[in-house]
């Protein structure tokens, strides 16, 4: 720790330290509530859903054509088309083009119908800009929110998450929410093939780079994983042969109250002041969404017992949301001069000495190193478990993993790997990172799902 620093601050800081223990009891508790949510008698109270997602197998190479992909996940929309086929020595590849959409906030709160008529309305302008609006495609849709699959097209939104609230989706069918949008548009025609969220997008994108790639993980806005797992475990869904991904929807681990001895004051506000008060409560420890503001709390905190910026908040800095995720890979980042933390505390309105940077930035790398810390001991639970599975001496395993958090902040992934290896002893991890994974991954899905059924002749 700093001598630059009161030693006050660092007292106050040391409550978001985990230690091995604390990881240990924080990895079996995860692994107890996948449990549950894996058996039909007890899915239904487990915080943790343990959501079938249809996809048993992954793309093989035989897969070829145009797809269409969509993304939504967070307060961006992408459309992407994806060229599946063979290159010109013979290699099997896939070609992406895409398109930012940025999503209105009047659609994100609004009614389903708004939202959906707007993702319509981005993939007409999307098909106009490639000259495709003649051509009925087959679509793959990712699709980053708790969803209970009936079919691989067909999945009931069983709640928003990340700052969602369109009124009317909760409890339909996103693919028909999908396909009516774009009926009421009657300008192009999509053949909507495939629903996955990110994570399993993320790991089926990395398996074509890596065939032991069984899991898939997304810190960014939100954090979740999805993974193999055997048949005979998943109860919900009829079957006992080979194995299916199972989406955990970890981010609500703790909703029923396995977290509290972990949660601190700063977890609690955050919380309170959200749009779904008690849920997700293990993402809200972790995900891009909150973590700027769990260290803007931490410093009102440090400014009311009088041990930063002179003792004086700016309006700006008691204002929610103001300081934001980017802040802390930043400041995190920063050279010893402090230049950049200045700069930033300086858009805050605050005036600050060397002290009250080095205090900042100590509150930046509690926050952010307790996030990492709880997630690896979630994708730990995850690899143990699989390990349990399948009884090998050493489990050799790749996780694909995407996400802003895991990808731009400077210290995170680091972090991160480090406890997943100190708790997963027996197994051998090799982490690559999606690139175009959500886009992607929904394509090649859609292109197993379009195989598939036009093998079945649907």
């Amino acid at each position: 720790m700093d001598h630059l620093v009161h030693p006050d601050v660092e007292q106050m800081l040391c409550e978001f330290k985990l230690h091995e223990e604390d990881l240990q009891v924080l990895m079996e508790r995860i692994q107890a509530e996948m449990e549950r949510g894996l058996h039909l008698e007890t899915n239904e109270e487990a915080s943790v859903k343990m959501l079938p997602t249809y996809v048993r197998s992954t793309p093989d190479g035989s897969e070829v054509g145009d797809f269409l992909a969509l993304d939504l996940g967070g307060t961006n929309f992408r459309v992407m088309l994806v060229k599946v086929g063979e290159d010109l020595d013979g290699q099997w590849r896939v070609e992406t083009k895409h398109k930012m959409y940025s999503i209105p906030e009047d659609a994100m709160t609004g009614t389903a119908e708004m939202l959906f008529d707007y993702i319509a309305e981005c993939i007409s302008d999307y098909l106009d800009q490639q000259n495709m609006k003649h051509k009925k495609l087959p679509l793959g849709f990712t699709f980053s929110f708790p969803v209970r699959h009936e079919d691989i097209d067909k999945g009931i939104l069983l709640n928003w998450t990340k700052g969602f609230k369109a009124s009317g989706a909760e409890g339909n069918n996103v693919v028909g929410l999908l396909r009516d949008a774009i009926k009421r548009r009657g300008d192009f025609e999509m053949d909507v093939v495939a629903m996955v969220n990110d994570t399993v997008a993320t790991m089926i994108s990395c398996y074509y780079e890596d065939h032991r790639c069984e899991v898939g993980m997304i810190v960014g806005t939100g954090c979740n994983a999805c993974y193999m797992e055997e048949m005979c475990n998943v109860e919900l869904v009829e079957g006992e042969e080979g194995r299916m991904c199972v989406n955990t929807e970890w981010g609500a681990f703790g909703d029923t109250g396995e977290l509290e001895d972990f949660r601190l004051e700063y977890d609690r506000v955050v919380d309170e002041g959200s749009l779904n008060p008690g849920q997700q409560l293990y993402e809200k420890m972790i995900g891009g969404k909150y973590m700027g503001e769990l260290v803007r709390l931490v410093l009102i905190k440090m400014v009311n017992e009088n041990l930063a910026f002179g003792g004086e908040a700016s309006e700006k800095l008691k204002t929610r949301g103001s300081f934001e995720t980017q802040f802390v890979s930043q400041i995190e980042g920063d050279s010893s001069d402090f230049k950049q933390t200045c700069n930033i505390l300086k858009t805050l309105n605050l005036q600050s000495t060397l002290g009250d940077c080095h205090a900042v930035r100590l509150a930046c790398e509690s926050v952010s190193t307790r996030a990492a810390a709880m997630c690896g001991a979630g994708l730990a639970g995850v690899l143990n478990r699989m390990h349990k599975n399948r009884g090998d001496d050493i489990l050799k395993i790749t996780v694909g993993v995407d996400g802003s958090v895991y990808k731009l902040h400077p210290f995170f992934k680091e972090r991160f790997h480090a406890t997943v290896r100190k708790l997963t002893p027996r197994c051998d991890i090799t982490f690559i990172t999606s690139e175009e994974g959500s886009g992607r991954g929904a394509a090649l899905i859609s292109a197993v799902a379009y195989k598939m059924a036009c093998l079945i002749g649907h």
